[in-house]
C-alpha cells in the first residue's frame, strides 16, 4: 500500500507542477488561460468538460501512435478521424430480421433455399416463398420483395444510392427480449480507430452502449462511453460539453511533445512552452473554420429536411435518427446507435409489426442517402435482441396488400444482423462472392444453424464480427487482434472467411 500511495502522491505532484507551467506559460505568453471547454478544445488542452489533459496522457498516447513532431496546423481541417462513420440500429424486443425481410438460406448462401415449412416459421406463406417470387437485390443483399423494411429503405433512397450499397447478413442466435444481450459493438468500432470532433461515439439512449442491448465487457472503455444525442437540443449541446476523449485532429502534437517528455529529449518547462504555443496557434489558424452550435443542428440540415419533408422531423423515430445521422455521418461523432424499441412482435397483428419495420426502414435508407449526398462511406449495422416465429395457422393482411403469417411467439432459433455498407465510390465489393453476402446459415428448418460459425451462439463473437469487417473496409484487418484484445473469433486466416467486403477507402 505504501509503494502505491507514494505513486499517487508522485502522480500529483506532477500534475500540479505541469497545472503550474500552464499558467506560468499564459502569463509570460500575455494569454489569458482558458475559461470554457471550446477554448480548452481548440488549445488542445482538454480530455472532458474541464480535465487537463495529462490524467488521460496513457490514453493518448496508446490510441495516437500516429503522432507526429512539430506543430502542423491544418487550414481545412476534416472532421473526425478520418475513419467510415458508424451507425448501428438497436430494435429492442425481438424483431423479425430473417425471411421475411432479409434473405437467410442454408450453408451455401441466401439463395440455397430452405424448406417452405421453414420460411413459414420465418412468416412466409406459400403464395410468396423465395422459390415463387424471386429476391431483391436492388441493395445488392438478397431481401424479400414484399419486405417492410425494403419498402422504407427504397423510400428514402436515390437510384444512385442503391447502386452504390452492399451487405451480408449474419444469422445467429440471440436471447429473446434482453438488454442483457452484448450485441452492440460501437465501443470496439471507437477501439478501432472511429472518432469525432466533440465525441466518439453517441447513442440516442442513456445507458453504457448507447441503446437497448449491452457492449460486450471486453471492449468497454469509460473515455469512449455514448452521449446521449436524441434531438436537435442534445446534438447542438455537443458544443458545451460532453466529450469522451480528444478530438482526433487535434490530439497528435500533444502526443508527440509528451512523447518526448517521456523519452527526456525536452524538460517539463519546454513541453508546456510547445503545448500552450501551439494550441493557440491552432485556435488563430481555426478562427475562420469554428464550429457553431448550427453547424450541428438537424433540423437547419437542408440535406435532412429534404429527406424528411414536411413534419417528419417532429416525429420522434425520425428527430433521432436525423440527430443521430448530423452528429455521426458529418464526423462531430465518430459511431452512433439508434435505438428502436417496442419490437417484441409476437401477438401483435402484422400490419403493426410491418409498420415498425417500414420505419426501421426509411432510418436505414435516410442514413444511406445522407451519407451519399455528403458524398462520405457508411457501415450499418442491424441486429436486435432475440426473434420471433410466425403462427403458420393464420393469415393476415400485412397492411400493404400481402397477406402473411402474423407473429406468435419469442424465438431466439430464428434470429440474425446484417451489415449495409455504402460508397461513394461504387457498389462495396464482396471479399469472396456470394458466400460473403451470408455470413453463417440456417437450417432447412427455419432455425439458426449453430455449427455454421463461431458467432452463430455467441453474441460477444457476433459483435466481434462486426469489428472485423470495419476494420477490414480500411484494410487494416491485420490490426484486429491489437483493437480487439484476444478476440474469440480468432486472428488472421482464422478470421479471414468472416470478412464480408474489399477495402473501400
Amino acid at each position: 500500500m505504501g509503494k502505491h500511495n507514494h505513486e499517487r502522491r508522485a502522480a500529483n505532484e506532477r500534475h500540479v507542477r505541469f497545472e503550474e507551467r500552464i499558467e506560468d506559460e499564459c502569463r509570460r505568453s500575455g494569454h489569458a488561460r482558458p475559461t470554457n471547454r471550446r477554448e480548452f478544445l481548440g488549445r488542445g488542452l482538454i480530455a472532458g468538460v474541464s480535465t487537463v489533459f495529462l490524467p488521460s496522457i496513457a490514453t493518448i498516447l496508446a490510441r495516437e501512435a500516429h503522432a507526429q513532431t512539430g506543430c502542423v496546423i491544418d487550414s481545412n481541417p476534416a472532421l473526425g478521424a478520418g475513419k467510415i462513420p458508424f451507425l448501428a440500429f438497436d430494435q429492442g424486443g425481438g424483431a423479425n430480421i430473417a425471411g421475411s425481410n432479409i434473405m437467410v438460406g442454408r450453408v451455401g448462401g441466401q439463395e440455397t433455399f430452405l424448406d417452405p415449412a421453414g420460411y413459414a416459421k420465418l412468416g412466409l406463406p406459400t403464395a410468396i416463398l423465395p422459390q415463387t417470387v424471386g429476391v431483391d437485390r436492388t441493395f445488392g443483399l438478397a431481401m424479400h420483395p414484399r419486405s417492410a423494411l425494403l419498402r422504407g429503405m427504397l423510400r428514402k433512397t436515390s437510384a444512385a444510392t442503391r447502386a452504390n450499397t452492399n451487405g451480408c447478413v449474419i444469422p445467429a442466435r440471440s436471447e429473446n427480449d434482453t438488454s442483457n444481450n452484448p450485441h452492440n459493438p460501437t465501443y470496439g468500432i471507437a477501439r478501432a480507430g472511429a472518432n469525432g470532433e466533440f465525441v466518439a461515439t453517441i447513442g440516442t439512449q442513456a445507458s453504457d452502449s448507447g441503446g437497448n442491448s449491452q457492449a460486450p465487457a471486453s471492449m468497454i472503455s469509460a473515455e469512449l462511453r455514448p452521449t446521449k444525442v436524441s434531438n436537435r437540443t442534445e446534438a447542438m449541446g455537443l458544443i458545451g460539453g460532453g466529450a469522451s476523449g480528444f478530438p482526433d485532429g487535434r490530439v497528435a502534437q500533444a502526443a508527440s511533445v509528451l512523447s518526448m517528455l517521456k523519452l527526456g529529449r525536452i524538460d517539463e518547462q519546454q513541453a508546456t512552452k510547445e503545448l500552450v504555443q501551439c494550441g493557440y496557434d491552432k485556435t488563430a489558424a481555426a478562427l475562420n473554420t469554428v464550429i457553431q452550435a448550427a453547424d450541428l443542428d438537424p433540423n437547419a440540415d437542408p440535406i435532412l429536411q429534404a429527406i424528411f419533408p414536411g413534419a417528419e422531423l417532429t416525429n420522434g423515430d425520425f428527430r433521432k435518427a436525423a440527430a443521430a445521422m448530423k452528429i455521426v455521418i458529418n464526423g462531430f461523432g465518430g459511431a452512433g446507435t439508434i435505438e428502436y424499441g417496442g419490437r417484441d412482435y409476437h401477438q401483435n397483428p402484422r400490419p403493426e409489426t410491418d409498420n415498425k419495420d417500414f420505419i426501421v426502414g426509411q432510418a436505414i435508407g435516410a442514413a444511406l442517402e445522407y451519407a451519399a449526398q455528403l458524398n462520405k462511406p457508411l457501415m450499418i449495422y442491424g441486429f436486435s435482441d432475440g426473434a420471433v416465429s410466425a403462427n403458420t395457422t393464420l393469415q393476415e393482411d400485412d397492411g400493404n396488400g400481402t397477406a402473411k403469417f402474423r407473429w406468435e411467439s419469442d424465438d431466439s432459433q430464428t434470429a440474425a444482423s446484417f451489415i449495409l455498407v455504402y460508397s461513394p465510390l461504387g457498389r462495396p465489393m464482396l471479399r469472396n462472392g456470394a458466400a460473403s453476402q451470408q455470413l453463417g446459415a440456417f437450417r432447412a428448418n427455419g432455425s439458426v444453424d449453430t455449427a455454421a460459425s463461431p458467432f452463430a451462439n455467441s453474441v460477444t463473437t457476433l459483435a466481434e464480427l462486426v469489428v472485423l469487417n470495419y476494420l477490414a473496409l480500411h484494410g487494416e484487418e491485420a490490426t484486429f487482434g491489437a483493437v480487439l484484445s484476444n478476440p474469440s473469433l480468432g486472428t488472421g486466416a482464422a478470421a479471414a472467411p468472416y470478412i464480408a467486403f474489399n477495402r473501400i477507402v
